[in-house]
């Protein structure tokens, strides 16, 4: 299982890069408006150093047409280096733009999957990590977990080197949900692994252990 940050917050790279075994962190043009006016690829790189150089980090284009494409691939390729991760949206000029990097070496993240469809097209154009939208699939009605288990299935069968990286999640629930139907990978909010810890009976049970054992060795470590 991996676990990436959804994010490009320099403070909540760094809290949760100590904290969990951290897979990679993931972008799109959205979260990049959530941190304001920034220069882009000077985050990137911030972003570098603080993960080091075994996580991966996902950059979305934003052009939408075929040509576009492969020049912002090109573009964050040239500035954030070659271990980068392109994420192209699986639309028709995206798909083609798929196929295109992958015979020029790219690293893939096909991203914005909201259908079964879409993601085996994804995988058989060779895309390294399909990203399935599963809250954004369930706001519209979509069973997100049969088009995760579907998918899953099909890189088994095929024996295809495609990873399914989960992303759009509003709860903790849903992220074990994907993992169950054999996602490999997911992309979460810091928020929602806030979540994932904040259960009071969690702290209520290391409170009580500490209350023990102070009660008889007075001090609150074990020397």
């Amino acid at each position: 299982m991996e676990y990436m940050l959804d994010t490009l917050n320099l403070e909540a790279i760094t809290k949760w890069s100590k904290i969990l075994p951290l897979a990679g962190v993931t972008s799109n043009p959205t979260i990049a408006k959530a941190e304001g006016d920034i220069a882009f690829f000077e985050r990137i790189k911030d972003i570098r150093t603080i993960i080091g150089d075994k996580a991966s980090i996902h950059v979305q284009v934003v052009a939408q047409d075929y040509q576009g494409i492969l020049k912002d691939a090109a573009a964050i390729k040239q500035h954030c280096g070659d271990s980068i991760y392109i994420k192209v949206p699986v639309t028709t000029e995206g798909l083609a733009a798929i196929k295109t990097l992958k015979a020029q070496g790219y690293r893939i993240t096909a991203t914005a999957i909201y259908s079964t469809f879409q993601g085996l097209l994804a995988i058989e154009a060779g895309a390294d990590y399909l990203a399935p939208y599963y809250n954004r699939m369930e706001n519209v009605n979509i069973d997100a977990e049969a088009v995760i288990g579907q998918l899953a299935k099909a890189i088994a069968q095929g024996a295809f080197a495609s990873k399914i990286l989960a992303a759009s999640f509003k709860n903790v629930g849903q992220i074990n949900k994907a993992f169950a139907q054999g996602a490999q990978a997911i992309t979460a909010s810091p928020a929602i692994f806030e979540a994932g810890f904040a259960m009071p009976s969690i702290q209520k049970a290391v409170a009580d252990f500490d209350k023990d054992w102070e009660a008889i060795h007075h001090t609150h470590s074990i020397v």
